[in-house]
């Protein structure tokens, strides 16, 4: 019989001071305000410096910096991991994985390492994962990941430029992303409680499989040689089809939460908390209703949105868990709460989302909602 599975903890990582929206400006030109706003990305935090480009810590080490906060907050030693699930799209290195960094941090001399390449749904995808194992008795404890370090091709689009020379489009790509880390530890039980509310329900999709990508970072692959690389403007880049992803992204979210809602019997009224990272954004938000989404169901779910964009940027597979650690240590999300976890995802249009029923206590000091 499968085993019953809780999220014990969370974690969270946001290197350096925030940067907010000034310092971006005089680094790299201004957005029209209509834009700005639309974003809503108010402050982001960044592993490089962005006056000089220099990085100050990376992917493996704000991942360790999570985990180890995950752990403390349940109480836990490292040596009582056995599972550690990853996602990452910007590795320190290809191999090994970031996982493994994280394993030789935490003194780890053994320990199944599982590592999802992929953005804003890794996170999600690798929960899952590790549920699953977990619940089958494969392993009893787990510790899930995602990290992002998305600044280091950010700096590469101003540094060494007249900020007013600087394209708009690459401006926007700047004040949009943000890097950080968030931990999540799982715990399997002997037995499943006899109440333990509704069962977790995970999917998953690409809706884009015969579209263009909608967001595609170039450089450091195979699909060139090495010399022909390296005669490219940047070493790496990051290019959005922002058209592409404002018309087809409210589409996925809509497709995602509905697909969801049907495999768990749910409706929007009975989930206390969605974790939507970007859930709130204008850009993002405004075209529910022609995606399909009824507006009596765009204002259910405003009431249990759960983001911290304004906060942190989009953090690629490190938005989910930092807006889930973000909810449950500001008391938004406390015991007995019905929980969605959803990310969309641009690259090439994909969706992830899981339920659970939330069980960890609220963490000594925050403001529970009345």
């Amino acid at each position: 019989m499968p085993k019953h599975v809780s999220v014990v903890s969370t974690g969270a990582e946001l290197p350096g001071d925030p940067i907010d929206n000034a310092t971006l400006e005089r680094l790299c030109g201004p957005l029209p305000e209509d834009v700005l706003a639309g974003i809503e990305v108010q402050r982001r935090h960044w592993i490089v410096d962005p006056e000089t480009g220099e990085h100050r810590t990376g992917t493996a080490e704000m991942a360790t910096a999570a985990a180890r906060q995950a752990l403390e907050r349940a109480g836990m030693a490292a040596s009582e991991v056995e599972l550690l699930v990853t996602s990452t799209a910007s590795p320190d290195h290809p191999l090994p994985v970031v996982g493994t960094f994280v394993q030789e941090r935490l003194g780890l001399e053994r320990c199944a390492v599982v590592e999802v390449r992929a953005g804003c749904v890794g996170a999600v995808q690798a929960m899952d994962y590790a549920r699953r194992l977990l619940a089958d008795g494969t392993y009893r404890t787990a510790l899930v990941i995602g990290a992002e370090s998305i600044s280091p091709l950010l700096a590469d689009i101003y540094l060494g430029s007249d900020p007013l020379a600087v394209r708009m489009r690459d401006r926007l790509t700047a004040y949009t992303f943000g890097d950080g880390a968030g931990a999540a530890v799982l715990r399997a039980g002997d037995e499943a409680p006899e109440s333990s509310g509704p069962a977790s329900v995970f999917a998953t999709q690409c809706l884009g499989g015969t579209r263009k990508p909608g967001m595609l970072v170039v450089g450091g692959g195979t699909d060139a040689p090495p010399a022909v690389q390296r005669r490219r403007r940047r070493l790496m880049d990051i290019r959005l089809d922002i058209p592409g992803t404002a018309a087809f992204g409210p589409r996925v979210f809509v497709d995602g939460l509905r697909d969801m809602l049907d495999r768990s019997g749910l409706t929007l009224g009975e989930i206390d908390a969605c974790v939507l990272p970007e859930g709130n954004a204008e850009y993002f938000s405004r075209e529910f209703e022609e995606a399909g989404l009824s507006a009596q169901d765009h204002a259910a779910l405003q009431k249990c949105v759960v983001e911290n964009l304004a906060d942190v940027g989009a953090t690629g597979s490190a938005a989910v868990p930092l807006a889930l650690d973000a909810g449950w240590t500001a008391g938004r999300i406390t015991p007995g709460d019905t929980v969605l976890l959803l990310a969309v995802e641009a690259s090439r249009y994909l969706y992830a989302g899981l339920t659970l029923t939330w069980e960890a206590p609220t963490p000594a000091g925050s403001q529970v909602r009345g």
